[in-house]
């Protein structure tokens, strides 16, 4: 739907309250459809279901497709292929979101070198399902950069063991979870619906509350209540929490700008 937009500083670019359900690396990406140059060629990278869309974010940086946006309001005539000769893949459709760098719609085909595309395309189908009860409209809203980003709290890593209304991801053949370090989140939720009707993960408890805070009257005070929120706490660990770094106050790169080293 967007494209180059979900990438920063090396790794995955999410929103606040994103989760990653399944991840899988490399993963062989074909479009067809469109004639720009950018969806030329096999691409080979990295693969994020979250809570909101599927995520490709390309190994090859010089790439000038270096991460690609799923949506889940944006997919259709979505399949799993099974060959007699060669390995199965996920294909389907996805259109182009208002703002999202390119216009139209595209065909796309995803094959796992590592195998898992059955388990990943039953995990996708349900997560896709259960994120158009909250869809309230089929149209894809227009992309809007993003914010301050910052360091994803580790309830954005992988999902929660629980599962989501009964349906639990299958982490057990897709074990690995990003490298440390490698997820950012902006500051602006989900503008488009995902599996839970908030947030990816469960919402911490009011850490301002449990820690004794009032309604600020002054700037310094101000700054304290705005990280205790933004900070998250583990119930089965009580004495830790994980307070994320100092956003960080530039964008991730325009389209055309990312382009300029490449040219």
């Amino acid at each position: 739907m967007s494209l180059n937009t979900a990438h920063i500083n090396g790794g995955v670019l999410i929103h606040a309250g994103e989760c990653i359900l399944l991840f899988s690396e490399d993963v062989s990406m074909e479009f067809s459809g469109q004639d720009s140059a950018v969806f030329k060629g096999n691409k080979t990278g990295r693969l994020y279901l979250t809570t909101h869309r599927m995520i490709f974010n390309n190994a090859e940086q010089a790439d000038p497709m270096i991460s690609f946006s799923f949506p889940f309001i944006t997919l259709s005539d979505v399949e799993l292929e099974q060959p007699v000769f060669g390995a199965n893949y996920i294909k389907g459709k996805v259109r182009a979101q208002p703002n999202g760098n390119w216009v139209g719609e595209a065909k796309f085909k995803l094959v796992f070198k590592k195998g898992g595309a059955i388990d990943f395309a039953q995990a996708m189908l349900k997560a896709a399902s259960m994120a158009s009860r909250n869809a309230n409209s089929d149209a894809p809203p227009p992309y809007t950069p993003p914010g301050q980003w910052y360091q994803a709290p580790p309830p954005a890593y992988a999902p929660d063991p629980t599962g989501y209304y009964g349906w639990v991801p299958p982490v057990n053949v897709f074990s690995m979870q990003p490298p440390a370090n490698s997820v950012y989140m902006t500051d602006m939720p989900p503008p488009y619906p995902g599996i839970n009707s908030s947030n990816g993960y469960v919402n911490p408890p009011p850490m301002q509350q449990a820690a004794g805070f009032t309604q600020p009257n002054s700037r310094g005070d101000a700054k304290a209540t705005e990280a205790a929120q933004s900070a998250y706490f583990d119930p089965t660990n009580p004495h830790n929490a994980y307070v994320p770094p100092p956003a960080y106050y530039e964008p991730p790169p325009a389209y055309h700008e990312a382009n300029k080293k490449n040219q």
